[in-house]
């Protein structure tokens, strides 16, 4: 899809999704509301069996910008590298050449209307952002806020904004539960900056609190433990954040069933991802975080690597 005339700040949208109808009309008016909306939007369904594909033909009659596809279907949700297969196939009907900006969104999302248009002017200001997000929080059964605790060192995987370059610099996304901390920590290794921010007008509503799954929130603790064994977690690291996530809901179990993720897979000698020296830079990275924090090891990181940093003209990557 061949564009003559884009603009600084175009972005293009890509939304892989399956059984959304509950949430996603939420999630298609904050977008289509933007401050600065999306010059392309494409969403895939991947294999709805409910409302979702009526909601999107009828979305997509009134507004131009989306353009909806329809992913092989699986025969069931596979979140991690399903959810990665499906955002490819609708990133394959791109031209990354025409858009500065891409950002993998997900459709359970209600977004303050300015979100777009703050991240990326701070990208702008600064050229060493290459993801980058707001915070996600959701609403309790009494209908009061709490806040998904996300790290201010990644872009959270449910609204993850990009630059192209970096992006392109990275690899892309790889096709595996942990995917979107791989990235941050690929990003970080080649000199970028990954951050999210929890500025009152970057905070959005998760409609479906992070760590759920179709089955339990437990199987969605065990499965973020296996991801973190994946991508090559320091050990003492992880027991600590899963201590620390026994602290929010659900209370104990939650991080309890994260620990037994990692565990399961450690027993079970699971493969990790293959990137060595990527695995041995997160190691590194958490080891000093868990002595001094993650704040301090974070700026560490990003100024020792900031000679790594090549702007996309240096890494000849400004075409197509």
């Amino acid at each position: 899809m061949p564009r003559s005339d884009p603009a600084p700040d175009d972005y293009v949208l890509i939304s892989p999704c399956r059984n959304e109808a509950a949430h996603m009309r939420r999630t298609l008016d904050s977008v289509l509301a933007q401050s600065v909306p999306p010059a392309k939007w494409i969403i895939i369904d991947d294999g709805s069996t409910d409302q979702t594909p009526a909601i999107l033909a009828d979305y997509a009659r009134r507004h131009d910008v989306i353009e909806v596809l329809t992913a092989p279907d699986r025969g069931h949700r596979a979140v991690g590298p399903g959810v990665i297969e499906a955002f490819y196939h609708g990133l394959d009907r791109v031209d990354l050449a025409a858009f500065p900006y891409l950002c993998k969104l997900d459709l359970d999302l209600d977004l303050p209307p300015r979100y777009f248009e703050i991240l990326i002017g701070r990208m702008r200001d600064n050229p060493r952002i290459g993801t980058c997000s707001g915070k996600p929080w959701f609403r309790n059964a009494a209908g009061g806020w709490v806040s998904e605790k996300c790290g201010d060192e990644m872009s959270v995987g449910m609204t993850k904004l990009y630059r192209r370059d970096c992006f392109r610099q990275i690899g892309g996304f790889v096709r595996e539960v942990m995917w979107d901390a791989i990235d941050c920590h690929k990003a970080r290794q080649l000199g970028w900056i990954a951050v999210s921010w929890n500025d009152p007008d970057l905070r959005f509503e998760h409609l479906r609190p992070m760590g759920s799954s179709q089955k339990s929130v437990f199987t969605g603790r065990r499965r973020h433990g296996f991801g973190q064994y994946y991508m090559g977690s320091d050990p003492a690291y992880f027991m600590a954040t899963g201590i620390y996530r026994m602290a929010h809901p659900p209370y104990v179990l939650g991080g309890l069933a994260t620990i037994q993720g990692y565990l399961g897979a450690w027993l079970r000698g699971a493969r990790r991802h293959e990137d060595a020296e990527l695995r041995r830079f997160i190691r590194a990275y958490q080891r000093r975080a868990l002595r001094v924090g993650k704040a301090r090891a974070t700026a560490e990181t990003e100024a020792a690597r900031a000679a790594s940093w090549q702007p996309p003209a240096a890494a000849g990557m400004t075409g197509a």
